[in-house]
């Protein structure tokens, strides 16, 4: 969109991410991130997160530094705090565009379903998706910005949970406990039974193995 604006912030030394990016800019500013771009099954999920300056939970950190029961309790935090929407690119969306620009996709729908516009974004990682409103790219964002940071939480709990439902439906993937990942039994599981409607065809492990199939 016409009004996107991307500005790099490259990665500086930090043992915490901090609210300075937030203060830094002008107006309501949004962290924006997505969880699932590596498993082979399974949706890739985006949020996007405008904390409440006054009321920001404590403890929050990149989420692949928290536990999940941590990220759990964060999750309820976060989400009755703060002004949130996720947004999620499809297994067949995944297949038909790429697994970036699926990602992309993902993180442009979380902030258009924000119930309110916000004025600024920062963006996890060195791609820009097209947004309503002006952004910036922040590397390493989830260590860096607390917005981003809680972004990548609740977007992580969220699709957790997905794929735990998933696992309901084909219990052999043990999705429930490597979220579609590519694990040892993920894979022993995809030799015996071969792969189901929810994997990601596009992926090299599960193309070849309907290539084998065919």
């Amino acid at each position: 969109m016409s009004g996107n604006r991307q500005t790099e912030i490259f990665k500086t030394k930090a043992s915490r991410p901090d609210f300075s990016l937030e203060q830094a800019v002008d107006g309501v500013v949004c962290g924006v991130d997505e969880v699932g771009r590596g498993p082979l099954a399974g949706p890739v999920v985006a949020a996007a997160v405008i904390l409440d300056p006054d009321n920001i939970p404590d403890g929050l950190n990149d989420s692949k530094k928290l536990s999940a029961k941590k990220r759990e309790q964060l999750y309820e935090q976060i989400t009755a705090s703060s002004c949130f929407a996720f947004g999620e690119a499809s297994v067949e969306e995944i297949d038909q565009l790429n697994i970036l620009r699926a990602s992309l996709l993902a993180m442009q729908r979380a902030v258009n379903a924000l119930p309110k516009k916000p004025d600024h974004a920062l963006v996890d990682g060195n791609q820009m998706p097209d947004l309503i409103c002006p952004a910036s790219c922040v590397i390493k964002g989830d260590a860096r910005s607390l917005s981003i940071a809680a972004a990548s939480i609740i977007a992580k709990v969220k699709r957790d949970f997905f794929m735990k439902n998933l696992a309901e439906i084909h219990p052999e993937y043990g999705w429930e406990r490597n979220a579609g990942y590519g694990t040892r039994q993920h894979m022993e599981a995809l030799e015996l039974v071969g792969a189901c409607p929810f994997h990601r065809k596009s992926f090299a492990p599960i193309r070849d193995l309907m290539t084998q199939e065919s």
